[in-house]
């Protein structure tokens, strides 16, 4: 409960009015949520089956979707861009703005690649993934995984949303499309692969850049009709294990 206080103290006391002063309040409010979410509604359910958990999560969804609106309201909100600056590259318009959610990706790409593939914190994390009683018995803490596991998801998306803000009107229910988008760029990496989920996630963009210009009324049908032939190609590549073996 340290970071929320802080961030208490920040917003109440201090009363920051510098953009930097507000992003580490945001950041000191938001990222303590993702541990206090999973001990209060997944650690109990460390051991239930993925039905249950799926269940959970929508239900955790639904709770969380009507506390925005009641907190936020229905109507949308910008903030003030990190960079006011504009240019005209060849015809095509850049913003400051632009830049900077590129260049914050890229550094989130690359510390996200040294963290899973060069810290031990971070092999950890993907072994509890990949086989959670094998990690345990090697002295790996399960729980405090996923403690770190939501503290990191809260994080980029604390982050994330910093940066679209200025871009985009922000309303109460904006991520849950973000997630849904998220989700088929993670099924078209196997969900396994940081790489490969990382070229899903551009695939996805790219796709929806296009069709909101060929037919901007099905784009989002257009993006989601993209999971179906992954899908069908990795049922016919992949081993199905029935539950005798």
């Amino acid at each position: 409960m340290l970071l929320p206080l802080i961030a208490v103290a920040l917003v109440w006391g201090l009363k920051p009015t510098s953009q930097f002063g507000q992003t580490l309040a945001v950041l000191a409010l938001i990222v303590p949520m993702g541990p206090l979410v999973y001990r209060l509604a997944f650690r109990p359910l460390a051991h239930a089956t993925v039905l249950i958990l799926l269940i959970v999560s929508v239900a955790l969804h639904l709770a969380m979707m009507g506390l925005g609106l009641f907190f936020f309201g229905a109507e949308g909100s910008r903030t003030t861009p990190m960079s006011e600056a504009r240019w005209d590259l060849g015809g095509l318009p850049v913003t400051g703005q632009s830049l900077v959610v590129i260049g914050t990706a890229i550094v989130l790409v690359v510390l996200m690649f040294l963290f899973f593939e060069r810290s031990i914190i971070g092999k950890a994390l993907r072994a509890t993934a990949i086989n959670q009683t094998g990690a345990r018995l090697m002295g790996i803490p399960t729980e405090l995984s996923g403690d770190l596991s939501f503290a990191l998801a809260a994080l980029i998306g604390a982050v994330c949303g910093i940066l679209i803000a200025p871009i985009t009107t922000i309303y109460f229910d904006t991520g849950f499309l973000i997630g849904l988008k998220g989700f088929v760029a993670g099924i078209i990496g196997g969900l396994s692969s940081y790489p490969l989920a990382l070229a899903g996630a551009l695939l996805v963009g790219q796709l929806e850049s296009f069709s909101s210009f060929w037919a901007s009324a099905f784009k989002e049908v257009i993006v989601f009709t993209l999971i179906i032939p992954v899908l069908w190609w990795r049922s016919i590549n992949t081993h199905h294990v029935e539950d005798e073996e």
